[in-house]
């Protein structure tokens, strides 16, 4: 049986558009492909998750409009539980302006909307579904104090609980000393650590330092390059899958929402932490953040493939 995933987070809808090169300010560029579709860093993971098998509940808040109620049917067509999606009536629906240039680098403005408004009452309303989680997969784009709230809870009943630590801000020691795993970009490790990654050395001591703040296992995603694994007994930098990327968007949700997949499968957090890598080298070749996270059997294939491939050009 495999075990429970709750997400707990946002959801916007993304409006993206494809352009040869990120505007300056007071620059205006002519774009090309313009799409829309879900977002938010929550139900990015939350689908990541739900798409390699994992049994998924998704707690949130949305406007009530139409936005908030394609959200509900979107995540219900992924096979999401969706009866933990709070309506707001007064606030719109979380939506996020995602520009992408040729080289699949991407500039994103949020209007959170309904998300900011994701309070501790809330949590405790769906307490017995957080209590149930055996993972809790959480971001930062629902207010700090609730989030922390949920991950005490979690923490106290003995589930596994997953940070991705976005967008980046600084946290208190309280809320990181009831993390399991923390899963930082460069970016949010130097601003939570106050160390700047200059290379692998630099890597381990941010590691140390999560650790003296009372994380288990640090995963840092280094984009294109691959991710830096600090476990317990491991510390190890292991590289990407090299891929022809479209589009950025969305690839660390992949490997958060995939992690918190694979581990509820009982997979160790090292495989599963490399499996991740694999789902998340996938995504960037799709267009879009959720439409990209792929299903377990093209993981499998991919990995099966590419270790094919690499035998060939060794050979």
């Amino acid at each position: 049986m495999k075990n429970k995933v709750v997400v707990i987070g946002s959801y916007n809808t993304d409006m993206t558009i494809k352009t040869k090169k990120i505007p300056g300010p007071g620059e205006t560029v002519i774009g090309g492909f313009f799409s829309t579709g879900g977002g938010g860093k929550g139900a990015n993971q939350a689908i990541a998750a739900a798409r390699l098998g994992a049994d998924v509940s998704f707690i949130a808040r949305v406007g009530n409009d139409l936005f908030g109620q394609e959200a509900i049917q979107k995540l219900n067509e992924e096979h999401i539980d969706t009866r933990f999606i709070f309506r707001d009536t007064e606030l719109p629906t979380g939506v996020a302006f995602i520009v992408v240039d040729d080289k699949a680098e991407n500039s994103i403005v949020v209007a959170s909307g309904a998300n900011a408004a994701l309070s501790k009452e809330d949590i405790e309303t769906v307490k017995s579904e957080i209590l149930s989680a055996d993972i809790l997969l959480v971001q930062l784009e629902s207010p700090v104090e609730t989030i922390k709230d949920a991950i005490k809870k979690a923490h106290v009943k003995g589930a596994t609980v997953i940070l991705n630590p976005a967008p980046a801000q600084k946290l208190d020691n309280d809320l990181l000393s009831n993390v399991d795993i923390i899963t930082p970009n460069i970016v949010e490790a130097e601003m939570l650590t106050g160390i700047k990654v200059t290379d692998e050395e630099s890597l381990k001591h941010i590691v140390n330092e999560f650790f003296e703040f009372g994380v288990k296992n640090v995963l840092i995603t280094l984009g294109s390059k691959g991710y830096f694994a600090g476990l317990p007994n491991v510390m190890e930098y292991v590289p990407s899958f090299k891929v022809n990327a479209i589009d950025t968007t969305g690839a660390g949700d992949v490997f958060s929402g995939s992690l918190a997949a694979f581990l509820a499968e009982g997979i160790s957090l090292e495989k599963a932490a490399r499996m991740s890598n694999a789902a998340a080298s996938i995504s960037v070749t799709r267009i879009g953040a959720q439409n990209a996270a792929p299903k377990g059997s093209e993981v499998q294939e991919f990995i099966t493939s590419y270790k094919v491939a690499e035998s060939e050009i060794v050979n």
